[in-house]
């Protein structure tokens, strides 16, 4: 099995955002705005343009509020089942999963009501 950025991923699946939907992405996800326009992406410095003050804050900001998120897609993925081809019941596949993120949920110390 290859690698495949996420991004990629993304754009092969072709789902569709609803654009009142922010999305916080990396600057992986560079020419997201061509197929989902309200998204959120951190600036990028150039040999030219080093960044100023300001802009460091502001992505250092929308970073605070991306990587919690980065971090729990991490735990998911620590588990294989979107890492891998899927080979067993569909029909379980969405049991399975909300069942890992309970595991995680519950190491992480989050309660459901």
């Amino acid at each position: 099995m290859t690698n495949t950025h996420d991004f990629k991923l993304y754009k092969q699946s072709r789902l569709p955002l609803p654009q009142m939907l922010k999305v916080c992405v990396d600057t992986g996800y560079l020419g997201i705005t061509n197929f989902h326009e309200n998204s959120e992406m951190p600036k990028k410095k150039t040999k030219k343009n080093p960044l100023s003050k300001e802009d460091k804050l502001e992505n250092k900001k929308k970073s605070s509020k991306r990587i919690p998120i980065e971090h729990i897609n991490a735990k998911i993925k620590a588990f294989k089942i979107v890492a891998h081809k899927y080979r067993n019941r569909r029909k379980r596949f969405g049991l399975r999963f909300n069942l890992i993120c309970a595991l995680i949920n519950f190491d992480r110390g989050f309660q459901v009501d």
